[in-house]
């Protein structure tokens, strides 16, 4: 008795067994899988071909004859793998694809453009193998090539990106050297007298330093000076450091007692810092008047590193500022005074903490012993030696800065004789 058929006689229909499948995955895993080895060659998402030792194409996959637009009867037996190279291409096959070949049985990810039927270019990234024989003997060459054309573009998209950044970053550095160069000096004055010398340098190219200096002058044979640095980088900075340079100069003309002009600085950042965002800086600021052979030096210091004196006799001193605090910070701020002597062969040194704090690759820095006992090897030496030591003592201690620095030298050039202390 027939059942389930469609007439008489009929096998009945193969009835699929849902639950079966269901309870064993795997089935409709297998029944996806490729049977068919050389269809699966020949529809590849990536084109194959095989040659001859000699280049002759013996194989190609419908694949790569469908992105280069031949028929196989278009290459296999009549043309080399060099025919669908451009003239570069075949220049690279020559002298570095093929060498390779033959040394190391393989090539991998080489990038080569193929020529199209109609002339177009496929950039392609190519890999080759040679097979051999049991006995070691090459055989052919099998090569597989993967359609390059969206990485091709995305890497020109990538290099114009870079090119572009390259531009801009140059662009911003030139920018941020010529806003640099209008709040430092465009030369140190002569001072007859005296020897003056100065390094600035700010940890990076692309944004401007936070640290000032100049020299300048008062009248009467007198000169000011100063070295400091205001927080923070980059715009901001400039302009408060633009600010405090001309508020320090303005002052002195005005008065030219230290302790005043870094009053007076402090009143202009405390209005400032009503009116926006806090702006302060530390400062030494200083006045020199000759005297019987040498310069009077006086000092008054808010919240900056204090100066180093060189003697002429070996003697390495700080002139420090003890209590002198921020300029910018509280509105009746305490400022200290210092007063010495240059004679001749002194050279006294204004510097930023950029300095100091110069950190080697073990984390030490050099803080202001380190700088003490360099300095006692520069003894003697005019303000442009002083600075050129202290500039490879900056480099020896950090090669990659991470702070600006900026150092000021002063020397009385004079005799290099050591002087009585009496005398000072």
């Amino acid at each position: 008795m027939c059942s389930a058929g469609t007439g008489v006689g009929e096998p009945d229909e193969p009835v699929e067994d849902v639950d079966a499948v269901a309870r064993d995955p795997r089935a409709v895993f297998s029944s996806l899988l490729e049977d068919d080895a050389a269809e699966l060659y020949d529809n590849a998402p990536c084109g194959y071909l095989s040659t001859l030792m000699d280049g002759e194409i013996a194989k190609v996959n419908g694949t790569l004859l469908e992105w280069l637009g031949y028929g196989r009867e278009d290459l296999v037996g009549v043309r080399r793998f060099t025919d669908l190279l451009t003239g570069g291409g075949r220049l690279y096959h020559e002298t570095h694809y093929a060498p390779m070949l033959r040394m190391h049985g393989q090539v991998r990810e080489l990038a080569l453009d193929l020529v199209a039927a109609d002339g177009r270019k496929l950039p392609a990234l190519v890999n080759a193998k040679v097979k051999t024989s049991e006995d070691g003997q090459p055989l052919l060459v099998r090569i597989t090539v993967f359609d390059a054309r969206e990485r091709r573009a995305y890497e020109r998209e990538l290099l114009t990106a870079k090119r572009k950044a390259e531009q801009e970053r140059e662009r911003l550095e030139r920018l941020t050297g010529t806003l640099q160069r209008t709040l430092l000096p465009d030369a140190l004055p002569d001072v007859a007298g005296l020897d003056l010398a100065a390094h600035y340098q700010v940890a990076s190219k692309d944004q401007v330093g936070g640290d000032f200096y100049d020299v300048f002058p008062l009248g009467n044979d007198r000169w000011g000076f100063f070295l400091g640095d205001v927080c923070g980088k980059g715009p901001e900075a400039a302009v408060l450091t633009s600010l405090t340079r001309y508020a320090l100069r303005a002052a002195a003309v005005h008065d030219t007692d230290p302790v005043k002009v870094l009053r007076t600085l402090n009143t202009v950042l405390m209005q400032q810092r009503r009116s926006g965002a806090p702006r302060f800086c530390t400062v030494v600021f200083g006045l020199l008047e000759p005297d019987d052979g040498g310069f009077a030096v006086t000092l008054a210091g808010g919240g900056h590193p204090p100066p180093l004196l060189l003697r002429a006799g070996g003697e390495v001193d700080f002139l420090p500022t003890p209590g002198g605090q921020l300029v910018g910070i509280l509105p009746d701020a305490r400022f200290a005074v210092a007063t010495t002597r240059l004679t001749p062969g002194d050279v006294i040194v204004l510097y930023s903490d950029g300095l100091t704090e110069a950190r080697r690759a073990d984390g030490s820095m050099l803080e202001e012993e380190g700088l003490a006992e360099a300095a006692a090897t520069m003894t003697g030496k005019d303000a442009d030696a002083v600075v050129d030591l202290l500039r490879a003592l900056l480099t020896d201690w950090s090669g990659e800065p991470s702070d600006d620095t900026a150092i000021l030298a002063i020397g009385n050039p004079g005799t290099t004789a050591a002087v009585p202390a009496e005398a000072r």
